[in-house]
């Protein structure tokens, strides 16, 4: 093939070339140095919701951490909160007032289905708080009515209300002190969305669409979602902190973690989530694989449903807990990669009672615990197990079959039972499983985060309270706890809790987990926490 004609000049040659190079250049600049280019996220399950308030699921806040800010941010580094969408704020004297001073510079969202006409002010703070907690607003019930966090924290009754004193200040009057206030604005339940939309999906007679089709002030902006496929964000280049130096996020379902690294390997993903424990050290090894992550504030739980049939029973509760080989799920689930959970959070995080009993793994303990409670014979059963890899168990199936096994050996036969992610958050929250696999990580460092969010009798009417267990004696100490300032004041209220949840025993508490986020060695910036939800704001791609 000729590329150039004998009779062309050399000077038009030499323009030929010149501008082939400009083109190599920017084809290689976009390709080689990633500036603009989207990043691919193999998560490992599909968001319930696109609206955080009414989420509880990690794949859920993968995504909607992007989109959404808050009035204030967690500070991961220095454990203490940070300005976000508010610049400043004050407390005053009696703890009840907390007074914020808004930005005047955060834009809302311009997307194909809606376009703000003016920036973030204090009516979106109020409608944020007020859907949630006023029960006569009309999205109050929109898409189920459930806001699982925020019933759980009982905000509804703390906060007495919520009030514009300028457009770019808003008060929050509380009815008591709660010690978590502050640091519960930082989780993403406390997301800000924009009235503006609201009011216009209202007019129109889609409401529904807010929860679906999001509008935020965050650095991603949403443009598609393919159910159980995949997720496309672009990037907010009007967005108040500067713009990601992503071109924006790919989020693609991929359940299964095999298929997940597999993509990695083959470069189809840039990051994956929950990474098979068996996968690991082949991860350590892979030349172009670099894997980031720690011990997080987490817990994996079976939940066992105090409302029906044997699980009203103490005793049986009990025996459920001997009865599990928890040491052998460790090096067959985790690979070691986890340690055995007594008490519901680690022991990094502070106010861990140290001194609780935990109960050993004895198959005569159990069966004699059972003969006492009157099921000397056993009993039949369910168990609901995860259908996807979470931070906290990276095979639900499989510890389905161990714990299957090991409860045989004491009479108790189980059917396992599961469905998809969001069937199994929104049915488990309903209250319909008898044993159900599992865990939660913090979204803020502190004991309340696992307590009252997990096992308060708040949280049973929310939903995320699994066990539906209400002990009114464990709820007075954890409520009390709200009240004090004074972190060892505070500590000794939450250890008292701790010896009580261990002898009521509506969890098998299982283990505490490593968790990582494997990535191709050229993602840079990705600040992994102890925390629940992924932040991708900060990430960007090393120049090869």
């Amino acid at each position: 093939m000729k590329y150039f004609d004998k009779n062309k000049k050399a000077g038009e040659i030499v323009v030929y070339f010149f501008y082939q190079t400009i083109l190599f250049l920017i084809f290689f600049s976009f390709f080689c140095f990633g500036e603009n280019k989207k990043l691919v996220y193999c998560s490992e399950g599909s968001p319930s919701f696109f609206n955080p308030q009414l989420a509880s699921d990690g794949p859920s806040f993968d995504v909607s951490a992007g989109i959404y800010d808050r009035l204030v941010e967690f500070d991961e580094e220095r454990k203490s909160i940070k300005p976000g969408l508010a610049k400043s704020w004050s407390v005053s004297k009696d703890k009840l007032v907390y007074t914020f001073k808004l930005r005047k510079d955060a834009s809302f969202h311009h997307t194909s289905y809606f376009k703000p006409s003016r920036f973030f002010n204090a009516d979106d703070v109020i409608f944020s708080f007020e859907r949630q907690m006023n029960k006569k607003h009309p999205y109050h019930l929109v898409n189920g009515g459930t806001y699982p966090y925020f019933n759980s924290l009982n905000m509804g009754t703390l906060i007495k209300s919520v009030t514009k004193q300028d457009p770019l200040t808003v008060k929050f009057v509380l009815k008591k002190k709660d010690a978590t206030f502050l640091i519960n604005l930082a989780m993403e339940f406390s997301s800000i969305l924009s009235k503006e939309y609201a009011d216009h999906l209202l007019k129109i007679k889609k409401p529904e669409s807010l929860d679906f089709y999001p509008i935020g002030t965050g650095p991603f902006v949403f443009k598609q979602y393919i159910k159980d496929s995949v997720v496309r964000l672009e990037n907010n280049k009007n967005y108040f902190r500067g713009s990601s130096r992503l071109g924006g996020m790919v989020a693609v379902i991929v359940p299964d973690s095999s298929v997940r690294f597999q993509k990695l390997k083959t470069k189809e993903c840039d990051i994956i989530s929950q990474p098979s424990p068996v996968d690991l050290p082949a991860m350590k090894k892979h030349s172009r694989i670099k894997l980031v992550g720690g011990k997080r504030y987490n817990i994996a739980y079976l939940a066992m449903n105090v409302e029906k049939g044997p699980f009203k029973n103490l005793k049986v509760r009990q025996a459920v807990h001997h009865a599990l080989n928890r040491d052998l799920y460790i090096q067959a689930i985790y690979q070691g990669y986890a340690e055995k959970a007594k008490n519901p959070y680690p022991s990094n995080l502070w106010s861990y009672n140290d001194r609780v009993k935990d109960y050993e793994y004895s198959v005569e303990k159990a069966r004699h615990l059972l003969k006492e409670a009157g099921y000397e014979k056993g009993f039949n059963t369910t168990m609901w197990t995860l259908p996807i890899a979470r931070p906290y168990n990276p095979n639900g199936k499989k510890m389905g079959e161990l714990m299957q096994a090991d409860l045989k050996k004491v009479g108790i036969k189980v059917e396992l039972v599961s469905y998809d992610w969001p069937t199994y958050i929104s049915r488990s929250n309903k209250g319909e499983h008898e044993m159900i696999q599992m865990g939660w990580t913090s979204d803020n460092g502190d004991p309340d985060n696992f307590l009252r969010v997990l096992l308060s009798c708040d949280s049973v009417s929310s939903g995320i309270n699994m066990a539906r267990w209400c002990h009114p004696s464990f709820d007075r100490l954890i409520k009390k706890a709200l009240l004090v300032v004074d972190q060892k004041a505070r500590s000794r209220l939450y250890k008292k809790a701790q010896v009580l949840f261990k002898q009521q025993a509506p969890w098998v508490t299982l283990v505490h987990t490593y968790d990582y986020v494997a990535m191709l060695k050229h993602v840079e910036g990705y600040n992994h926490t102890p925390f629940g939800s992924k932040s991708f704001y900060t990430v960007y791609f090393k120049k090869r």
